[in-house]
């Protein structure tokens, strides 16, 4: 496209100027808006006048002259007969060029327009590395375009309307906003298609633009602040943002490095912001939701977590995991405990009343009789890593006792979470199944029985998996010699483990 531009472009109005005699008699080239620069630009081109010997000045936006850093003080005499020369054809610059151009006109600068006729002149002498990030020019250009396209987007995001009363007449809106580059003109044409037909007015510290429903209007500061304007609705706008706060999920380093801090003071919520921060920090993270909203009861559904609504983010830690109701009643969450990296780990069902209170897996009647089989076999319990398929005790009360209760499948499924995140730690070799909620842990299904693996030990992932009944069982089978039975076969598991451990191959 010609550097003329498009017919009826908004930013040429101003009466035009003689750019080349003003650059011939020594005096800055005046240049109020992107269709002057253009303009002069060429005339400027055409006439073959180097960049050098060209002083350009116009209005920042603190009132203040732009003059060329590299073109302050005295310039280079121009030839005595280069207005006899022959004109140069105008300019062609490419739409990709003239829209960077354009962009980087709303950078503030002291040398902007200096800046940009270089690139054209560059561009005019045939120079096409002015658009590569590896030339000097070319880099500085596409940053100037990059930090006035964020602006533009920091100022869609976080300008905010207030509404103003009825009585207070049009404008409707009113926000205030201080932006770093010259961007309100494309923010005011990105409001006025988005809020149709309402008025409203946008108030920086160098200029206002008023929307009345069909025109743009724009003139000179009409505001000091955002405290210039009352929202009485403000306030249901905070009750609404404190609503939908969760502080379980803060990141208060994160949040104020999204947003700016010169953002901030002009952000209404910055107000509750504080307050809310150090209330998560006292506590109110753990409860990630507000005290108002309580459990709700009916029937519980079953259905595989994969087919159900997307994933949530995982419990940090066992401690705050709640992905059933066992936490609810129980003391503690228990993990395993052991040798990481251990070759063998014994998978429990879930702790018991004394575990609960203790902390630790296998520590009441039925971690006891463990250590007594674990003696038998020769297998020390420092060397090896001791879980439960389910991390928080299930119980009912009788009187005053706590009742162990068998976990239902969905409370293990729901907590294989945590096993896999044992089993990706450790890495064992092989996995001990105390049990058939053990088991059905470990292959992940409901569907599975210990008489069709136990004595059998198999493969599972890439690990042998032994299975052997729950240390509990032996406890609670009447006779004695079921009893003894029940023990050597957890010895004789206990065994056959620590020599798979070893490389022995079984038959």
């Amino acid at each position: 496209m010609s550097i003329d531009g498009e017919p009826g472009d908004a930013d040429e109005t101003a009466a035009p100027v003689d750019a080349v005699a003003l650059a011939i008699a020594g005096h800055p080239i005046p240049v109020e808006s992107f269709g002057d620069f253009r303009t002069a630009a060429r005339d400027l081109i055409v006439r073959r006048i180097p960049p050098e010997s060209v002083q350009w000045s116009g209005t920042q936006h603190a009132g203040g002259d732009l003059l060329s850093a590299a073109n302050t003080g005295l310039v280079p005499a121009l030839p005595a007969d280069l207005l006899d020369q022959p004109p140069a054809p105008p300019p062609r610059i490419p739409r990709a060029l003239m829209e960077m151009l354009q962009g980087a006109a709303c950078y503030r600068a002291p040398d902007r327009w200096g800046f940009l006729y270089k690139v054209l002149w560059r561009w005019q002498l045939g120079q096409q590395e002015i658009l590569s990030m590896a030339d000097e020019d070319g880099a500085r250009l596409q940053h100037m375009v990059k930090a006035v396209r964020h602006e533009e987007h920091d100022m869609h995001a976080y300008l905010r309307f207030r509404e103003r009363p009825p009585e207070a007449g049009d404008p409707r809106f009113v926000a205030w906003f201080e932006p770093a580059h010259d961007v309100l003109p494309q923010v005011a044409q990105h409001f006025a298609r988005r809020m149709g037909k309402i008025s409203w007015m946008i108030g920086t510290p160098d200029a206002t633009v008023a929307w009345d429903g069909s025109t743009l209007h724009a003139t000179g500061p009409l505001m000091r602040s955002a405290a210039d304007v009352e929202d009485s609705g403000e306030a249901l706008w905070l009750t609404y943002y404190r609503s939908i706060f969760n502080p379980a999920r803060l990141n208060a380093g994160t949040m104020h490095g999204h947003i700016r801090s010169r953002f901030w003071k002009n952000l209404p919520e910055a107000a509750v912001v504080p307050h809310m921060v150090s209330q998560a920090a006292a506590g109110a993270r753990k409860v990630g939701q507000l005290d108002t909203v309580g459990k709700r009861t009916g029937t519980t559904i079953p259905i595989a977590p994969e087919k159900a609504a997307p994933e949530r983010q995982q419990p940090s830690s066992l401690d705050d995991c709640r992905r059933c109701d066992l936490w609810q009643n129980a003391t503690q969450a228990v993990a395993g405990q052991g040798v990481h990296h251990a070759k063998i780990m014994l998978v429990g069902e879930q702790p018991g009343d004394q575990e609960d209170l203790a902390g630790k897996p296998f520590v009441g009647p039925a971690g006891a009789l463990l250590d007594k089989a674990m003696d038998e076999a020769a297998m020390d319990r420092r060397k090896i890593y001791i879980t439960n398929a389910v991390k928080h005790f299930k119980w009912e009360p009788r009187g005053k006792r706590r009742l162990h209760k068998t976990p239902a499948q969905k409370e293990v499924m729901a907590c294989h979470y945590w096993l896999e995140t044992e089993l990706e730690t450790v890495k064992p070799e092989v996995l001990v199944a105390l049990g058939s909620t053990a088991l059905k842990s470990i292959l992940q299904s409901g569907s599975v029985t210990m008489k069709d693996h136990i004595g059998k030990p198999f493969r599972h992932e890439g690990r042998w998996v032994v299975v052997t009944y729950h240390p509990s069982y032996a406890l609670r089978v009447p006779s004695a010699e079921a009893r003894h039975e029940a023990v050597a076969a957890i010895v004789a598991a206990l065994k056959l483990a620590q020599r798979l451990a070893d490389g022995e191959t079984p038959e």
